[in-house]
C-alpha cells in the first residue's frame, strides 16, 4: 500500500522540499542578494537623511581610519586635529564602509546627551560585551528600563547623606595603605622605597566598594587573595594586543557576531563574567540571610546592597529581578575597581612629575589639620579640589563614547560648519542607524575649548576668579567636564568617586612624598586593561613604580 506525503505550505518540511528542488547554492545566493538589496536600501536612506560632512580620507580600504586611532599613542590629538581642519562636527570612515559622525561641539554634545538612552543607544557590539562580562545591569539598560527601574532603584544609595556616612570607609582603606607603606619604609636602609602604586590603588578601590557597597571586606589590602582582582588584572597582563586581536575587535564593530568566535579576549570576558557573577550571588545570599535574621537591618536598608534587596521584594514599587540585582552588583564592582583606581594612579603620577604642585597640596592639607569630613572635602580644600578635577580633566578613565542613533534626529551646532558639498549649516540631520562618537578625552584637553594651556597639568585653572572661562563654560557636565558624561546617563556614582578620590589622596599626600623612580623625564604610556591604564614605559603589565618616602 502506497502512503502519500502531504506537504503543508510554510512548514519546515515544505521549506526543505523547496531547498532541495531549487538547490542549496541558489538558495544561498538568493539570501545573499536579499541581504545586499536591504543593505543598499538602508545605505540610500542613510545618505538621503544624513547631512554629509567633511572628514579625513580613508587610510585603509578595510578599516577606514579606525586602525590609525587604535594604533595611535594619542587618539585624542587626532580627533582634535581633525576638528580644527574640518569643523566642530565631521565624519570619519570606519570599518568596512561604515561612517562615524564625531561631535566636538558643546551645543551638539548637550543635545546628544539630553536624548541618550532613547534616541542614542549602545551599539550591538558594546551590548554584547557588557552582557557577557557584567550582565544586563545599569550599563546595559536603556530607555524606560534605565530611567525608571534600574537607575531610580539605586539613586538613594548615592545621595549626599549616604556618601557622608561612607566617608570613614574611604579613610579606613587609605590608612591601611599608609600602615603597609610605613612598614616597608621602616625596613629600607635610606628611608625610601620603590612601590608599584597602581596595584595598591586597585586594592583600595576594591576593598572600599566591597565595604561601602556590600558590607563585605575583600581583604585585598591585608594580603588576602580575591578572585575578582585576578579576573580584572588578567586584562592588564594582556596589555599588548596582537595585530590579529586588534583586527578581530575592529571587524566586530561591523559584525558583532564575530565576538562569539573563541578567542583569548572572549575567554577573559567569560571568566570576568563568571567571577563577578559568582561573587555577587554570594554577597546577595549572605545579605539576605542577615536581613532575615534582623542582623544590621537598619544600617543596610540604605546601603547599595540593602536597596537592591529591597527592590527584589515582590511587593516593591521598583521591582528588580534576581538577574537584574546581580547585574547591578557586577556593574558596581567594575566601576568601583577600575575607574577610581585609574584616577588615583594618574594623580600620583602627575604629582610626582610636578613636585611644586605636590608641595602646595601638602601644605594646604597640613594647614587644615585633621582628616576632613565629607562636607569639608567638598567645600574647604580648594587646592585639593582643583588637583582632583585637573586629573579628571586630563585623564578620564573612559576617553570615548560610541553610540547608535535608533531614531532620526536633528542636532544643533554652536557654530556653522562646511558640509561635504561646501555649503554652510548650523545643524546636522542624523538618520536612524548612524554611528556617533563623543571623544571626551579630546574635548577635555582641546585648545579650542580650554585655551593654549589645555595640555598642561594646571590645577590653578580651577581657582581663577570667576571660575572656568572661555568655551569650556559651554560644556555641560560635572564641572564642565565630560569625564562623568551628562544627561540621563551621567555617572550615578560621581560624588562617591570624587569623595573617595579626595579622601585617599589627602591621606597619601599628607604622609608621603612621591617621585618618579627614574627621574622627572620618565615616560608614561597608555596600556590596554579592561579600561585604558597608565604604565611606565618598559614595565610589564600595568606597572607604575614610584619612589616613596615619608614626609617628615
Amino acid at each position: 500500500m502506497k502512503i502519500s506525503t502531504i506537504t503543508i505550505p510554510g512548514s519546515p518540511l515544505s521549506l526543505f522540499a523547496t531547498v532541495r528542488s531549487v538547490g542549496p547554492f541558489n538558495v544561498a545566493c538568493s539570501f545573499a542578494a536579499l541581504w545586499a538589496f536591504v543593505k543598499v536600501l538602508k545605505t540610500l536612506r542613510w545618505r538621503l537623511k544624513t547631512t554629509q560632512l567633511r572628514g579625513p580620507p580613508r587610510s585603509s580600504l578595510v578599516y577606514g581610519v579606525s586602525n590609525d586611532l587604535v594604533a595611535s599613542k594619542d587618539s585624542a590629538a587626532m580627533y582634535e586635529h581633525w576638528a580644527k581642519e574640518y569643523g566642530v562636527v565631521y565624519m570619519i570612515p570606519s570599518v568596512l564602509g561604515q561612517t562615524i559622525i564625531v561631535l566636538c561641539d558643546p551645543k551638539a554634545i548637550a543635545h546628544f546627551y539630553a536624548r541618550e538612552t532613547w534616541t542614542y543607544a549602545q551599539t550591538p557590539l558594546v551590548l554584547k560585551f557588557i552582557e557577557a562580562s557584567i550582565g544586563r545591569g545599569l550599563l546595559w539598560a536603556h530607555g524606560e528600563s534605565h530611567r525608571r527601574w534600574q537607575r531610580k532603584a539605586l539613586t538613594p544609595a548615592f545621595s549626599n547623606a549616604s556618601i557622608r556616612r561612607l566617608t570613614s570607609v574611604f579613610y579606613d582603606s587609605a590608612y591601611k595603605v599608609k600602615g603597609a607603606w610605613d612598614t616597608t619604609l621602616e625596613s629600607s636602609k635610606d628611608g625610601n622605597a620603590v612601590i608599584e602604586v597602581q596595584n595598591w590603588m586597585n586594592h583600595i578601590s576594591l576593598d572600599t566598594i566591597g565595604i561601602a557597597g556590600f558590607s563585605h571586606d575583600f581583604g585585598s589590602l591585608d594580603g588576602k587573595h580575591a578572585s575578582v582582582t585576578e579576573a580584572f588584572d588578567t586584562f592588564g597582563k594582556d596589555g599588548k594586543a596582537s595585530a590579529v586581536n586588534e583586527a578581530f575587535i575592529l571587524l566586530a564593530r561591523a559584525f558583532p557576531i564575530i565576538v562569539n568566535i573563541p578567542s583569548k579576549r572572549k575567554n577573559m570576558n567569560k571568566k570576568l563574567g563568571a567571577t563577578t557573577g559568582e561573587i555577587s550571588k554570594q554577597l546577595l545570599l549572605r545579605s539576605r540571610r542577615e536581613k532575615d535574621a534582623n542582623v544590621k537591618e537598619t544600617e543596610e536598608e540604605k546601603s547599595i546592597i540593602g536597596l537592591l534587596i529591597k527592590a527584589g521584594d515582590e511587593d516593591a514599587e521598583l521591582h528588580l529581578s534576581e538577574e537584574e540585582i546581580v547585574a547591578q552588583m557586577r556593574v558596581l564592582l567594575l566601576a568601583g575597581y577600575e575607574t577610581t583606581s585609574i584616577s588615583l594612579t594618574w594623580a600620583l603620577i602627575e604629582l610626582s612629575q610636578h613636585p611644586d604642585i605636590q608641595t602646595r597640596l601638602r601644605e594646604e592639607l597640613l594647614a587644615f589639620g585633621a582628616d576632613p569630613t565629607y562636607d569639608q572635602l567638598k567645600a574647604n580644600l580648594p587646592y585639593l579640589d582643583a588637583v582632583v578635577h585637573e586629573v579628571l580633566r586630563l585623564h578620564p578613565p573612559i576617553s570615548e563614547f560610541l553610540r547608535l542613533a535608533v531614531a532620526d534626529d536633528v542636532i544643533p551646532l554652536s557654530e556653522p560648519v562646511h558640509t561635504a558639498s561646501g555649503e554652510m549649516t548650523d545643524s546636522i540631520c542624523v538618520a536612524k542607524g548612524t554611528l556617533i562618537t563623543i571623544p571626551a578625552g579630546a574635548i577635555n584637553r582641546s585648545f579650542a575649548i580650554w585655551g593654549p594651556d589645555a595640555k598642561e597639568f594646571k590645577p590653578d585653572r580651577w581657582l581663577a576668579e570667576g571660575g572656568i572661562s572661555g568655551k569650556a563654560k559651554e560644556v555641560q557636565g560635572h564641572r564642565h567636564l565630560l569625564t562623568f558624561v551628562d544627561g540621563p546617563r551621567t555617572c550615578l556614582g560621581k560624588d562617591f568617586a570624587v569623595t573617595e578620590f579626595k579622601a585617599v589622596l589627602s591621606v597619601l599626600v599628607n604622609n608621603f612624598v612621591f617621585e618618579m623612580r627614574d627621574g622627572s623625564d620618565t615616560q608614561v604610556e597608555i596600556t590596554r586593561g579592561l579600561l585604558p591604564r597608565p604604565r611606565v614605559v618598559g614595565e610589564d603589565g600595568t606597572g607604575v613604580p614610584l619612589r616613596v618616602r615619608r614626609y617628615e
